[in-house]
């Protein structure tokens, strides 16, 4: 481990929200944390019902001693998960930051909290970095108004905050491709969320599982949010479509959200009420692990996909996953470990689905294809690639002050620096569709995780 940090953390979405984004701030956190490093998380203030909304308790998450939380006044805002809340930026933050005294600042997401992040980070000449999370242009699409205009201004809107960051990552090349379209020019690089490996991981007792959870041997999965572009009446349709060919298959949703009542009537519009299990929201990780290894198929027929945290756990539990071909899913689902199927497509996921229904033989090829693929991505690996990254931008900052304090002793003023790139810029952004993402400068930042994840698989269309 190199020199302790002190890391301040912007997001628009945590604790108790329902999110892949939450859980892979809380993993990375945590990682940090016991290596000796010191975070303070800034996360809009959630009310009662929306931890009653996932039958949690109204308490603040409980991540250590070196974890702090500051919950900053909200709004109700409306998403997927019905827990939506949004934070009107203020521009005072930085004093509640500078107690903290951090070497970096990281937003995770565009909005009032993120805002505020650059904001406070600009104030005190704390390195900036950011994460671009979400394909924000596809979840317009599911916005009650869906101008083409709205949808541009977002595009170049994430850009443009996006670029005030010294270093960029996402899950997904796709992410960099679209921003870099409307003059995103950061330095970036994809970087994996994190997957808790020590938990999810395949068990020997199937059988004893599924009689425990009521599951017959056709049993598909899906966890997550039950939000509209998450596509679930595809899989509650196509799961309809399969039933006479297929008497014992079921589904199984995991989670909560704001679409739950309506996949629930649409089942009984189709007759199949008993054969889709809404088992709602699982707090404990290791009863949703078992969930998993009860489990025969996952199915992720999501169009807003950066990377899906669930379909990374459910490959860490040897099940293989079927998806949709649109943004990050095409990355991380390759013919080693699932099958894609075109967005919107319900007859073509029944048919992914179907195929491994009746091939046990490809199930477990594809499920020891994924167990491999989701190696590199363990909670430990993912956060030293970050230990490393925080590092590398610190010191370029550092020298970058330096620089400007010897021109301004020069030339009498505190230019920017010029020259060549420093070690923060760390791709080229020229990279042509299905290849391999490489940093320039021949620096691949050796052990990282995306070495050993090697080529990314197919691109969307």
């Amino acid at each position: 481990m190199g020199t302790v940090m002190r890391i301040g953390v912007f997001s628009d979405n945590f604790y108790p929200e329902l999110s892949g984004i939450a859980d892979s701030i809380v993993a990375v956190g945590r990682e940090l944390a016991g290596r000796g490093h010191h975070i303070h998380i800034y996360a809009p203030r959630y009310t009662r019902p929306d931890h009653a909304r996932l039958g949690l308790p109204p308490d603040e998450i409980e991540l250590g001693r070196a974890v702090g939380v500051t919950r900053l006044p909200s709004l109700p805002y409306p998403t997927g998960t019905g827990q939506g809340r949004i934070v009107v930026p203020t521009g005072r933050c930085w004093r509640r930051l500078r107690r903290f005294r951090p070497d970096l600042v990281h937003v995770h997401l565009p909005f009032g909290v993120g805002l505020e992040g650059v904001r406070a980070a600009r104030m005190l000449g704390t390195p900036l970095v950011g994460t671009n999370h979400t394909p924000l242009t596809e979840f317009l699409g599911y916005a009650p108004v869906r101008a083409d205009r709205l949808r541009r201004l977002a595009a170049r809107y994430t850009a443009w905050f996006y670029n005030r960051c010294d270093f960029v990552s996402s899950p997904a090349r796709a992410i960099f491709d679209e921003m870099e379209t409307f003059g995103f020019r950061a330095p970036h690089r994809v970087v994996s969320n994190p997957i808790r490996l020590d938990v999810f991981s395949p068990r020997p007792d199937k059988a004893r599982l599924k009689r425990k959870f009521g599951f017959p041997e056709m049993t598909i999965l899906y966890a997550g949010r039950l939000a509209a572009e998450k596509r679930l009446d595809l899989a509650i349709e196509a799961v309809a479509a399969l039933a006479a060919a297929y008497p014992e298959i079921c589904l199984a949703l995991v989670g909560r959200g704001a679409q739950e009542d309506g996949l629930k009537a649409l089942c009984a519009s189709l007759g199949v009420e008993e054969r889709v299990k809404f088992l709602g929201f699982l707090p404990d990780v290791r009863r949703l692990a078992e969930i998993y290894n009860a489990s025969d198929v996952f199915v992720i027929p999501s169009t807003a996909e950066t990377q899906s945290m669930a379909a990374m756990q459910a490959m860490a539990c040897g099940l293989p996953v079927v998806g949709a071909r649109a943004w990050g899913l095409t990355e991380y689902i390759t013919e080693a470990n699932g099958i894609l199927v075109d967005p919107g497509d319900r007859d073509a996921l029944a048919r992914g689905v179907a195929c491994l229904l009746r091939r046990p033989e490809l199930r477990r090829r594809l499920g020891s294809g994924g167990r491999a693929f989701v190696r590199a991505f363990s909670a430990s690996a993912v956060a030293l690639e970050w230990e490393d990254l925080y590092g590398r931008v610190v010191e370029s900052a550092r020298r970058r002050r330096a620089g400007s304090l010897r021109a301004g002793s020069r030339a009498g003023a505190l230019d920017p620096p010029g020259g060549e790139p420093d070690e923060t810029q760390l791709c080229d952004s020229r990279v042509q569709r299905g290849r391999q993402y490489r940093p320039v400068s021949g620096d691949r930042f050796p052990g990282s995780a995306w070495d050993a994840r090697g080529d990314r698989g197919r691109r969307r269309g």
